[in-house]
């Protein structure tokens, strides 16, 4: 279920980043710069579940195995 989750707010990063170029486009800076922003915290957020840590376990696999 969590894979489904992370998969679903890296497209989403990726839809606000095509969905700032064409607002970029359109005029409407400060809402693309916004969606650039809230895709950045996006992807920071799946980076943090996944990427080990010193001991080589992702926060997420943790979880994963109830701990």
């Amino acid at each position: 279920m969590t894979d489904a989750v992370l998969s679903i707010v890296v497209l989403l990063a990726i839809a606000l980043i095509v969905g700032a170029v064409f607002a970029y486009r359109g005029g409407y800076r400060r809402q693309a710069v916004l969606m650039v922003m809230l895709a950045l915290v996006a992807g920071m957020n799946v980076a943090i579940w996944t990427v080990p840590n010193e001991a080589g376990e992702a926060p997420l696999d943790r979880i994963e195995r109830g701990r």
